[in-house]
Formats: C-alpha cells, sequence, structure tokens
C-alpha cells in the first residue's frame, strides 16, 4: 500500500469489524494527531496504537447494544409480550373460553385428530378461540403469539399445514364442518409475565404447539405435532406440495445409505404400525428395549445424516430453543441414539383420488415409519393412510412434555422450604 493511501481498512476488534482510516507514517512537519471519527457518539480516547483504544470502545459499545437487543428478543420475551397482546384484544366471552388457570386440567387434555376425534376422546370440544371466532385484529395477535414459539420453517409449515385442511375439504367435499382451515384453537393458562408460571397453546387437526414457561424460561416446548393431509397435494393449483418432505426424505436417505448389516438392525419391521405409536398419551411410554440402529454403530456420514434428519424437527422451534433440543441430541451417548424403521424404504407412488370419498384408512399394506430414541426424547413420524399419502410426525421428551417433571420437582423443592420456614 502507498504510503499516501489513504484508503479504509478492515480490522477486528472485540468480534465486531470495524473500519479505520489508514495511519500513514509521520512525516516532518505532519501532525501525528487524529480527529476522533466516534467522539459524535461520544466515544472518547486518544488515537494511539492503531485507534485500538477507539476500535475497541467501538466494539463494547456495538456488543453491549447487540446484548440488550437479543435480550428484548428472546423467545421468552416475545411470548410474553404477544400473549398479553392477544389476551388484551378478547372480549370477556371469548376470555372465559381462552385464558385459564395454570392447574386447569384443560392444559394436559390434547389431540391431533380433528374436532369430531377430541370430542370423541375427551367428551367435549377443544378450548380456546378459533381463527373464524377472531376479527381481523385478533387473527394477526394471534399469528404473532405462534410466530413467538417458532423458527421462520416453523411459521411457514405451520401455516400450510393449516391450509391444507382446506385443499382436503375440496377433496372429500366436506360440507358439514368436519374439514376447516379456520378451526384452530388459541388457549393461555396462567398468566403471561417474566415471573411465575404460565403456558400457552395452539391446536388443531395436524398442529400441537405447546410451550411452558417458568421465571422468564421455556421449561418445555412438547408435545409439538406436524401432521399433512395429503402428504402431497394430488392435483390442483398445488399439486406436488409436500409440507413434510424433508421429514421423509431425509429419513429414507438414511435408511437407503444403510449397508446390509445395518438395515438388518435399523428395520424392525416389513410394515409400519397404524399410526405414530405413542399417539396423543400424556406420557409417551414406548414398552421394552429400543429398537433400531444405534448411532454407534453408524458411519461418521450417517450419524450426520442423523443429525440432520433431527435438526429438521428442532429448526421448527425459535432458535434458543432449537439450539436446546440439538444440545440434547449432541449429547446423546452414541450407543444410546437409536434409529429405527418399519415399512418400505422407496417413496410411495401417488395414487389418484376421487373427490367426494374420505382421504382416512385405505392404509397402505406396508406404509413407512420410522423413530428416533433418545434417553431424553422421542421423534415419531408415520405415513399410512390414503395409500401412504397421509402423514404424522411427533416430537416428545420423555421427562420435559408440559413441563410436568420440571414443575413437579420446582413445587416438592418450594413445599419444602415452605415447610422448614414453618418450623
Amino acid at each position: 500500500m502507498a504510503a499516501n493511501d489513504r484508503r479504509l481498512r478492515p480490522s477486528f476488534a472485540g468480534g465486531a469489524l470495524l473500519y479505520s482510516q489508514a495511519i500513514r507514517p509521520a512525516t516532518k512537519g505532519r501532525s501525528r494527531r487524529r480527529r476522533n471519527p466516534w467522539a459524535a457518539l461520544g466515544v472518547q480516547g486518544k488515537i494511539v496504537n492503531n485507534n485500538f483504544r477507539i476500535r475497541t470502545a467501538a466494539a463494547a459499545v456495538f456488543c453491549a447494544t447487540i446484548a440488550v437487543s437479543s435480550q428484548v428478543h428472546r423467545p421468552e420475551a416475545l411470548m410474553e409480550m404477544t400473549a398479553n397482546r392477544f389476551i388484551d384484544s378478547l372480549t370477556a366471552a371469548q376470555r372465559d373460553g381462552s385464558v385459564f388457570p395454570m392447574n386447569s386440567p384443560e392444559r394436559l387434555k390434547w389431540h391431533y385428530f380433528p374436532e369430531n376425534g377430541f370430542q370423541k376422546e375427551y367428551g367435549h370440544e377443544r378450548r380456546g378461540i378459533m381463527f373464524k371466532q377472531m376479527d381481523p385484529k385478533q387473527r394477526h395477535l394471534a399469528y404473532a403469539l405462534m410466530a413467538s414459539g417458532l423458527s421462520q420453517v416453523g411459521f411457514i409449515k405451520a401455516s400450510t399445514i393449516m391450509s391444507v385442511e382446506e385443499i382436503v375439504r375440496v377433496i372429500e367435499a366436506d360440507t358439514t364442518g368436519h374439514r376447516d382451515a379456520e378451526r384452530f384453537h388459541f388457549t393461555i393458562f396462567g398468566d403471561p409475565a417474566a415471573t411465575g408460571v404460565w403456558a400457552w397453546r395452539v391446536e388443531g387437526h395436524h398442529v400441537v404447539l405447546n410451550f411452558t414457561i417458568r421465571e422468564g424460561k421455556v421449561i418445555s416446548s412438547s408435545p409439538t405435532f406436524f401432521g399433512a393431509n395429503p402428504h402431497e397435494v394430488p392435483m390442483g393449483p398445488h399439486k406436488g406440495m409436500r409440507v413434510l418432505d424433508r421429514e421423509e426424505d431425509l429419513a429414507r436417505d438414511l435408511v437407503n445409505s444403510l449397508d446390509p448389516a445395518q438395515r438388518k438392525e435399523a428395520i424392525f419391521d416389513q410394515a409400519a404400525p397404524e399410526d405414530i405409536v405413542t399417539m396423543a398419551v400424556l406420557r409417551a411410554k414406548l414398552d421394552g428395549s429400543p429398537k433400531g440402529i444405534p448411532a454407534s454403530r453408524l458411519t461418521d456420514r450417517q450419524r450426520e445424516m442423523l443429525m440432520t434428519l433431527i435438526a429438521e424437527y428442532a429448526d421448527n422451534l425459535a432458535p434458543p430453543l432449537a439450539d436446546k433440543r440439538m444440545k440434547q441430541a449432541r449429547g446423546a451417548p452414541a450407543a444410546k441414539l437409536f434409529f429405527a424403521w418399519a415399512g418400505k424404504t422407496s417413496r410411495p407412488v401417488l395414487r389418484p383420488i376421487v373427490i367426494g370419498r374420505p382421504t382416512v384408512g385405505n392404509r397402505d399394506e406396508q406404509g413407512l415409519y420410522y423413530r428416533v430414541q433418545s434417553p431424553e426424547f422421542l421423534i415419531e413420524y408415520d405415513n399410512t393412510q390414503a395409500f401412504s399419502n397421509h402423514s404424522h410426525s411427533v416430537w416428545r421428551d420423555w421427562k420435559g412434555d408440559f413441563g410436568l417433571d420440571v414443575l413437579a420437582m420446582h413445587h416438592r423443592l418450594f413445599d419444602h422450604r415452605a415447610t422448614l420456614a414453618r418450623r
């Protein structure tokens, strides 16, 4: 660089990329002092040692700003803000059916079936205000609440799954209200605040989101359920659309990468179960020893494929929450992280449909199913109904669903302290 070249050059200070003017060697009769370019921002100091002090001070301001911004935009802060805005928009009557105490038994009643399936299970309709009952302002605020717990890709998936309900309504020619893209319920439990315990839920056919927050921290983000009927849209302007394409394709790529000995371990049945095995039970449970092949017997490339598959589920949540899920996955002992498959390993052949006929039933003789099981979480995926064109997927935490174990531990500790205080 020429001595009189005054172009800007990049330099790093405190992790922030800043630009400072090149300092030319001192020449006779020329002052070494330079005007402080950061003075207008309140950053003072002498310009010595290649502007180190100024750049470090500027970097400190920059990093402090980022730190404050990250606190403001934490998922928990966004959940609290959007939940309260949503509650404020509701009428008194709407609140009565949508906001419940934290200890309400309604919080633990969940299902991914359509409304009639929920009623059959629990004897009443789902609680919580539906899209169809909201005015335009409330709808926007409801979407904001939903977005607070999801990533961009997760929000797109959830919204698209909701839209598919209209596609299946057209396919089945339903006029009864059984298929309804506006029948998704929003429910809040407790008082959304930075202290105490509260929760919120979005639920309807094929979308279930649950978040539990204690003392300003998400302690549970499960069960999380996404489904798609049809899994692949067979006709119309959205022909070929698959909402859960990566959930299926990544797993199929993994099972087809296995050698014969590995496949013998991984594939536990030639026919898939009719649905995800854990269904919508309160506590996820699988009988017997874990099925499938442990990650310890996968190659490095296959283990990376497994992590990519897990990440497809984890990344549906807001990044900090997804990071927690991936920390669980990466921290699982390789000998205790299992991948299991049942059914066909080829992509199902899309069959023509008949307008006006139900899309449920018509189970594929083989279908396809897989699970990823660790000591802390379970992923299940099933695609058997409608000749393998109706998919279900779920993330369960063995001890973390609805925050039950964490809250139970908290209450035991609290009660113990209260007992000691009374002595």
